[in-house]
This record gives structure tokens, C-alpha cells and sequence, in this order.
């Protein structure tokens, strides 16, 4: 389809956009369900029947909710855009200039651009909307200032926006806090804005990660949602929104953008701002509908060259102690378990002893490693892992030699540095020479020990996040986070192999955003098994589970003093990118073995935890868990059966496994490598069969119609079941 048309129509896995391009600015007339072929005829009973009827005390012309939606168009809602130049030109009035549409070869997805002519404030305006082939929509505005009336142009927002249907009634999002990211919380929708808004320059602990709205009771997977995220991972507004009146055929909005402080974009004649993409996802199957589709674009965007490593972290292991004999011995020992990757944590470089002094201070420190990393490194190599290391870029100590010689570096108002988390204050990585310090320090040492990863934190929010210059303080949040980017790219075309993890006091910096800049994500800094079942569960509505650490702690947790059964920790660890973060040179022989055969098992099962798709099971018992993978053929998989707590009703029913094939028969076998679970008297007969070698064969419409009574476990305890197509 070319520049001109009256309509575009974009088709992926199952998803219809259609836009109408006729108008001042174009209008979604469906999103959602896909519509099939529609031409000008189907799209013409579309917008017709879309129109709605004239109610008493009304504008004389029908409501219309636009890609744009302002007050022009009797929007009394959120508007897609707001600013001004000098307290003047306030109602913006765009127009669409031209549209082009553009549908690859076999007609799957396809990308619309749209050029809007802004004339109040003397705007250009260019929107990017693209169906990918995963059913994902991708929506990027891009603003640039005309001459106007020779004032600069204050940007407040553009905000991506897209309209929801009646039927749409609930809400869920997520909040939480350090070591409990990710707990969901659902409302309904009704009339007014439920707007998140983050402050805290990165996405935080607490972040909305996904806004999500749905038919009643949606579930995991039952129901119709609509879901958007922001990838961006400064500050962010995210928004539902339903009017009493309506918009056309449309109820409600569903959306987001970054979130900008007062004078943080100012533009002068010809200056742009692009907006950070919003991505939307619509599905019929419920809340797995959803995250499969970003899994799959996920995967297609960044597809791996080899195998998530399997991971030692030095931390809950020896903390700030690096003595040299002791993290040799857990090399070794990691080595006999089958590790793959060691990762030396915080406490490496010069004047770190403790967490109050020396972030910024790169360089090894030589009264705790005289002879430098290389005894270790050469140790791990040796072993034949790879090494990884931790590094806090954006951060700095004032008890550093960095602080003391450039504190103009750092990100804070003039009038003085206000609190300090952890006793850490913020670097400003936008300042061209922290910038190139950071550069040339962290390539420095990669290089020197061909260090294959780096932990990347981040551990305090961005408070009085201004940059100081002859004008005064400006906000400093968009600027730190687009320098972020570049560093993160810097570094990975200075080193191509290098692999980096966001971690920011745990899960706080969770985003596509990060992930188009960084490989993997630390999902939290709480390894208690009762804990990360939840987190993971709902990190993973986003990102496939391969890209979320997760790490085997001690039997008692670093952050909840609860003590969990080993067996449960390693079937928690299984379901993500697994590792082990304890002082297993403490570990008895037992312990050892143990480890050894889980970690032999979900290496030679990577393609399908890493790879498959992501089931989760409706169940009455929000106590009890049932989740799994199931490869693309449906012909093997992985579950794990969870009780997290003990419950009030009763425990015992016959649980379908969603996802599998019904025609098939499987054969159903408890793997040995996770050890004895704890089990509240005695479990069904049949999982004695599932016990031997032969396994239990079952008809896959019994396991996903039916569903089979499962053992009632003890609480903090989990199950692994592998089936595999007969």
C-alpha cells in the first residue's frame, strides 16, 4: 500500500490493526482479534459502524479518539501531547501531512508513518506504528520545533495511546519493593485515569512493568487482554483511562511515555525529541497469550549465539571478604559441580572494604589482590569457565579518589548532594568526561582479563537529579539514561563478546528498553525459593525465562531469614537462567552430588527451559503453583508443582497441565536430580509409576482436559514433572 490511501490494514499471528488515514489525524478503528481480509468495503462498515449515536448534552460532532487525541476533538482525557512555547500555544490542532504504509513480502505485520503538521506551536510531528510478526505493536512519536514565535518549545509529554473496547474492565499492574518486585495488583476499571507514575530515574523495585486490561476475571489463560510497556528505563507515566462518554466505538485508553520534568525537553527551532517505543500486546488467551507473544520478540530480536551459562556468584558466598585461598576453593568446587561462569562481586577495586567507600575507583585494589586478578582469572580459565565481574558505573562514593578529584562529576543540585543510599551518590554519566573515564576504565579491565560479563548495577534511585551548568540546574534524568545507552553500546562494539546484565538493587531496572542495550536481567536480589516463585512468575509475563537470573542460595536466605529444603531452591532456580550464589566450599559431599545432578539436568534441558513456551495453570489455590515449558512441538516438556503456603481449603483435585497436545499420549517421570520433595502424607499411587524408569503414560486429553491429582506437598515445597510425547 502506498502514500494516499484512505486506510491501512496490518495482519500478525493472529492481530488486526486497522487504522483509518482519513481525517486530521488517523483513528485505530480495531485493534485486537484479527478481522482477516478487509477492503474498502469491510473497512468502510468498520468506520460507519463505529460512528456513535448523538446524546443530549453533546459536541455536534461525534467524539473520535485519534492516534493523537486533543481537545480539538472534544478529548476531555489525557491528551497525546502538551507543552507550550512561552506559556502560549497550548491547544495543539495536528494534521496529518502524509501517511505511508508499508506490508513485507507474504503480508505478515507492516509498519504505517504518519508526518502531522502541528500549526498552534509550530510543530512537525512523525509517528511510527508497526505490527510486528509477533503480533507486537510498536508506537514511537517524534516531535521537532518549527520556527514558531522564536521561543523554544516546552515539551511536557507525547504520550502513546490506544483505545480499549467496553468489555475491558479490569486492570492489573504490578508494584512492590526491594527483594518483592513484581506483585500484582488488579482493580477495576472505571470511570477516571489510573495513572503510575515513576520518579525514581530508573523503573525501580516498585515498577507498573506491565499495564494490563482485560474481560472480567481474566486469567492466566482464559480471557481477553490488552496490554502495554513502556521500554524505557528512565522515568515513566503509564495511564488507563475511561470517559464516561466515550470516543466513537471506544471506552477507554491504554497507553504510556516517558515522564518528563519541568524544562527537561526544550526545543529550539529544529531540535527533535523521540519518544522511547510504547509496545502493545493484545490476546485471547489470557495473560500466557501475552507473554508469549513478547517472548517470541524477544528471542527474534536478540537470539542467542550459545547457552545461557550456568552461573557462580561470588556475593552471599564470601561478600566483601576476597581472600584469594577461599574463592579458589569455590572455583574448584564449582568446577566438580559442572558451573560454567564465575562472577567476582562487589569488593574487587581500590579502597572497597566495606560499602561506604570507593565506587568510581576502577582499578584492582592491591592490598586485597597484590598480584592482581590474575591468579583468579587464570584459576577460572583453568577450570574452564568464563569470568565475570561486577561493576556499579553510574555510581560513585564520596570516599573515593574519583570524588575527590572531580566532584563537578557529580549528579546533584548545586545547592548540595542531599541523602545517600547504601552510602552512594549518582555519577553523572552524560558528562563527557565521566563518560569517557567510565569507558576507558571498564574496557581497561576487560581487556586485561577478557572478562566475558559484567554484572551491571545500580542501587539508588535518581533524586535532585539536575545537572549543574552556568544557566542553572536542569533536570539531568533523560539526559543520564540515553548516556547509559551509549556507554552500554560503547562498550559492547569495543568488546563484541562482552555480555552485561542490568541489575539495579535486584529488579529494579527491568525493561525492553535496558534489554535493547544489555543481554540479561537480574530479577532480585532475594534468592528465598517462596519468594521468587512469585517474582518469577510475573518477570516473566514480560521476559522469557532464560534471560532472568536466578540463583541457588543457603538453606537460610541472605533477605528473609527463612530456611527452605535445597530440593525446593533447585527447582525454583531450574525454571530461569539458573546459578548458585553459596559458600559451597561449607557444602557436605551430599550437598555436592546434589548439585551436580541438577546441574547436569537443566544443562542438557537448556533448549526447552530457554526455548519453549510458558504455561501457567488457573488454579483455586493461590497457595499452589503449576507451571511448566512446553517445546513448540509439544512433544516433551518440564512442570514444576509448588505449594508455597499451606492453604484453607481443600488440597486435593485433579489439576490439568495446560499446553500440551491433546491427541498425544505422554509419558510422565519425576527427574531424580532434584532431590526428595517434601510431601504431606502419602502421594496419588500413580506417581509411583512416574518414579520408575518406565514412567506413567497418560492420554494428553486426560492431562489437559481432566487434569490428574497431584501430591499436596508441604509448604516451601516444589515438584518437577517431565513428560515427553509416547
Amino acid at each position: 500500500m502506498s502514500a494516499g490511501e484512505e486506510f491501512a490494514v496490518l495482519r500478525a499471528a493472529g492481530v488486526s490493526l486497522v487504522l483509518d488515514l482519513v481525517g486530521q489525524v488517523p483513528q485505530v478503528l480495531h485493534w485486537g482479534e484479527d478481522l482477516g481480509e478487509l477492503g474498502p468495503e469491510g473497512v468502510g462498515a468498520l468506520r460507519e459502524t463505529g460512528v456513535t449515536a448523538r446524546v443530549a448534552n453533546s459536541p455536534e460532532t461525534p467524539r473520535a479518539l485519534t492516534l493523537l487525541p486533543v481537545e480539538r476533538d472534544a478529548w476531555s482525557g489525557l491528551p497525546g501531547i502538551e507543552g507550550h512555547r512561552g506559556g502560549t500555544a497550548t491547544t495543539p490542532r495536528p494534521e496529518l501531512v502524509d501517511a505511508s504504509v508499508e506490508v513485507p513480502d507474504g503480508g505478515v505485520g507492516g509498519v504505517v508513518r504518519l508526518d502531522l503538521r502541528e500549526p498552534v506551536a509550530d510543530l512537525a510531528l512523525a509517528a511510527e506504528v508497526e505490527l510486528e510478526a509477533t503480533g507486537v505493536l510498536r508506537v514511537r512519536w517524534t516531535v521537532t520545533a518549527g520556527e514558531g514565535t522564536g521561543d523554544v518549545y516546552d515539551l511536557s509529554h507525547v504520550t502513546a495511546l490506544l483505545p480499549l473496547p467496553a468489555r475491558a474492565v479490569e486492570v492489573l499492574d504490578f508494584s512492590g519493593r526491594w527483594s518483592r518486585e513484581r506483585q500484582p495488583q488488579r482493580l477495576p476499571l472505571v470511570d477516571g485515569a489510573h495513572v503510575r507514575e515513576v520518579r525514581r530515574g530508573k523503573p525501580g523495585v516498585d515498577s507498573p512493568y506491565l499495564l494490563a486490561a482485560g474481560t472480567p476475571g481474566f486469567g492466566n489463560r482464559s480471557g481477553e487482554v490488552w496490554a502495554a510497556h513502556v521500554a524505557w528505563s528512565g522515568d515513566q507515566r503509564w495511564i488507563a483511562q475511561r470517559l464516561h462518554e466515550g470516543a466513537g466505538a471506544h471506552a477507554a485508553v491504554l497507553g504510556g511515555g516517558e515522564l518528563l520534568r519541568s524544562g527537561e525537553v526544550r526545543l529550539a527551532a529544529g531540535e527533535s525529541y523521540a519518544a522511547p517505543d510504547v509496545l502493545f500486546a493484545w490476546s485471547d488467551a489470557g495473560l500466557d497469550g501475552i507473554a508469549d507473544r513478547f517472548h517470541r520478540r524477544t528471542r527474534a530480536r536478540r537470539p542467542r549465539t550459545g547457552p545461557q551459562p550456568l552461573v557462580l556468584n561470588t556475593w552471599e558466598a564470601v561478600y566483601f571478604d576476597h581472600d584469594l585461598a577461599r574463592l579458589g576453593e569455590l572455583v574448584d568446587r564449582a568446577a566438580r559441580i559442572g558451573v560454567e561462569r564465575i562472577v567476582l562481586d562487589d569488593g574487587w577495586f581500590r579502597g572497597r572494604r566495606d560499602d561506604t567507600a570507593g565506587l568510581g575507583d576502577w582499578q584492582v585494589e592491591s592490598a586485597v589482590w597484590p598480584d592482581g586478578l590474575d591468579p583468579f582469572v587464570k584459576r577460572v580459565r583453568a577450570a574452564g569457565m568464563e569470568f565475570g565481574l561486577w561493576f556499579e558505573p553510574e555510581m560513585i562514593s564520596l570516599d573515593s579518589d574519583l570524588a575527590r578529584e572531580h566532584p563537578e562529576w557529580l549528579l546533584a543540585p548545586s545547592a548540595g548532594v542531599g541523602t545517600s543510599f547504601r552510602n552512594q551518590y549518582v555519577l553523572d554519566v552524560a558528562h563527557p568526561g565521566a563518560y569517557a573515564y567510565l569507558l576507558d576504565a571498564i574496557s581497561a579491565v576487560v581487556e586485561r582479563h577478557g572478562v566475558d560479563y559484567i554484572k551491571w548495577d545500580h542501587n539508588r534511585d535518581l533524586l535532585e537529579a539536575v545537572v549543574r551548568d552556568g544557566a542553572g540546574d536542569r533536570p539531568g534524568v533523560r539526559r543520564q539514561t540515553l548516556a547509559l545507552y551509549a556507554l552500554l553500546d560503547e562498550l559492547r562494539e569495543r568488546h563484541p563478546a562482552l555480555e552485561i546484565e542490568s541489575c539495579a538493587a535486584g529488579g529494579g531496572r527491568v525493561d525492553l528498553g535496558i534489554l535493547d542495550h544489555a543481554d540479561r536481567v537480574w530479577a532480585s536480589d532475594c534468592n528465598d525459593p517462596v519468594e521468587r516463585q512469585q517474582i518469577q512468575r510475573w518477570t516473566e509475563l514480560l521476559l522469557p525465562p532464560e534471560l532472568l537470573g536466578s540463583h541457588v542460595g543457603a538453606a537460610r536466605s541472605h533477605t528473609t531469614n527463612r530456611v527452605t529444603d535445597l530440593s525446593f531452591r533447585l527447582v525454583t532456580s531450574a525454571f530461569a537462567a539458573p546459578g548458585i550464589e553459596w559458600d559451597i566450599t561449607g557444602c557436605t559431599e551430599d550437598e555436592m552430588v546434589r548439585l551436580s545432578e541438577w546441574a547436569a539436568f537443566v544443562t542438557s534441558r537448556r533448549s526447552l527451559l530457554h526455548g519453549g513456551v510458558r504455561v501457567h495453570a488457573d488454579l483455586a489455590d493461590e497457595q499452589t503453583l503449576l507451571h511448566g515449558t512446553v517445546a513448540e512441538d509439544r512433544t516433551h516438556a518440564l512442570f514444576a508443582w509448588v505449594r508455597l503456603a499451606s492453604s484453607a481449603g481443600p488440597q486435593v483435585a485433579r489439576v490439568p497441565f495446560p499446553g500440551l497436545d491433546r491427541d498425544r499420549d505422554y509419558v510422565v517421570r519425576v527427574p531424580d536430580a532434584f532431590g526428595a520433595t517434601a510431601v504431606h502424607g502419602r502421594e496419588p499411587a500413580w506417581m509411583e509409576r512416574a518414579r520408575s524408569a518406565e514412567g506413567f503414560r497418560v492420554p494428553g486429553a486426560v492431562l489437559a482436559s481432566a487434569g490428574v491429582t497431584l501430591p499436596v506437598l508441604q509448604p516451601a515445597s516444589g515438584l518437577v514433572l517431565e513428560l515427553t510425547a509416547a
